[in-house]
């Protein structure tokens, strides 16, 4: 049969229409437990204290894990799997452990036998928070005087980055016979997927191997960057699999902090561990899209000819860099402002601005959007 031209019947409709789709929250493995996550209220806060006696004593609950626990167990950084000449990488620790940089962030982990009793628990752990400056719009965030994220980024810059040729496009606007300007922007979005995320953890002692089941667009991401960039373990050691997945739209590309802890959780107790977030916790923690500020000019001959296009660009992070985010914003953004045109000269700048907002990356074409 010739496929090239020819309308390909798909496969997995039924399965999805007739509700036997099996999704990450759809699996039961024996022995299985389950997590809930003790997040921040605060945008910008020092922890003073994590106080888990009261949690540890509630009906179920098997583990609460803070960011010391975590640190003790080795767990490294999220990782940032793009690097620029001039970037600042803040350590975005699995579970927060001295300072909460956004709203959300995750102080501690519950798990118990029960998803109610780990989240009934979960409200039973004491912080003690000192509520810190904060800041999430970018221009206040580069205002000399705003409070500053992380002592690595002065003022609040993650990178700047440009491209193209500067003194072109400088001798084309000189020679312009009209110059049209307009300011965008481009504002913050929310992945929103029917299917919130979900991660199952298993360990076997035996063998030292993990599995975990997430809601995952790239699973082969997920294994690299947790076993060789955060746990610290051989590649082969851990499987990842990706069940049915109820959208993502780029927020699933990446890993997260949650599916980290879990590995660690099920590890300490030797039994599989289940989280999948509410609706709320999304909006808090997945990573958002878009959220940027330009200026860009366009120079002109007598027939409406393009000779130059400049642009400037502010590039909202969040409080942490996530996985691919500093591509966004540069090389999937800036070598594509010709779109289809033929435009001589193009310089482009973008600067990176770290924010107390949910950290941003890919979504939706993840740059090329907003280059269009």
């Amino acid at each position: 049969m010739a496929y090239i031209g020819q309308a390909v019947k798909r496969k997995e409709d039924y399965r999805f229409l007739t509700g036997r789709g099996t999704y990450t929250d759809d699996l039961v493995l024996p022995g299985m437990v389950h997590a809930a996550f003790v997040r921040s209220p605060y945008a910008h806060a020092r922890i003073r204290a994590v106080r888990t006696e009261a949690a540890l004593k509630a009906p179920g609950v098997l583990a609460v894990l803070t960011g010391e626990d975590l640190a003790k167990e080795g767990v490294r950084p999220m990782p940032v799997g793009w690097l620029l000449p001039t970037l600042k990488i803040p350590p975005r620790p699995v579970v927060a452990k001295d300072e909460v940089h956004h709203v959300g962030e995750v102080v501690a982990v519950v798990v118990a036998e029960t998803r109610a009793q780990a989240e009934d628990a979960a409200l039973l752990v004491e912080v003690d928070y000192e509520p810190l400056p904060a800041v999430a719009d970018m221009r206040k965030a580069l205002a000399p005087g705003a409070p500053e994220l992380h002592p690595g980024a002065p003022g609040n810059v993650a990178f700047t980055w440009e491209i193209g040729d500067e003194k072109a496009v400088e001798e084309a606007f000189a020679k312009a016979h009209r110059v049209v300007r307009l300011e965008l922007k481009n504002q913050r979005l929310i992945a929103n997927a029917i299917e919130p995320r979900a991660s199952l953890a298993d360990y076997h002692p035996g063998t030292g191997e993990y599995t975990l089941y997430t809601t995952s667009q790239n699973p082969h991401v997920h294994r690299l960057m947790h076993a060789a960039f955060i746990l610290g373990i051989p590649e082969h050691k851990l499987r990842v699999v990706a069940p049915d997945v109820g959208g993502g739209f780029g927020s699933k590309i990446y890993p997260y902090p949650e599916e980290a802890a879990l590995l660690v959780a099920a590890r300490r107790l030797g039994r599989p561990v289940k989280w999948a977030a509410r609706r709320s916790e999304s909006f808090q923690m997945d990573a958002q899209g878009r959220d940027h500020e330009t200026e860009a000019e366009m120079a002109l001959d007598p027939e409406g000819r393009v000779l130059g296009l400049r642009v400037r660009t502010l590039a909202n992070m969040g409080a942490y860099l996530s996985l691919f985010a500093p591509a966004v914003p540069t090389y999937l953004y800036g070598t594509l402002l010709s779109g289809q045109y033929r435009i001589p000269a193009i310089h482009c700048r973008v600067t990176g601005v770290f924010t107390n907002t949910t950290p941003v990356d890919a979504y939706r074409g993840g740059g090329r959007p907003e280059a269009c």
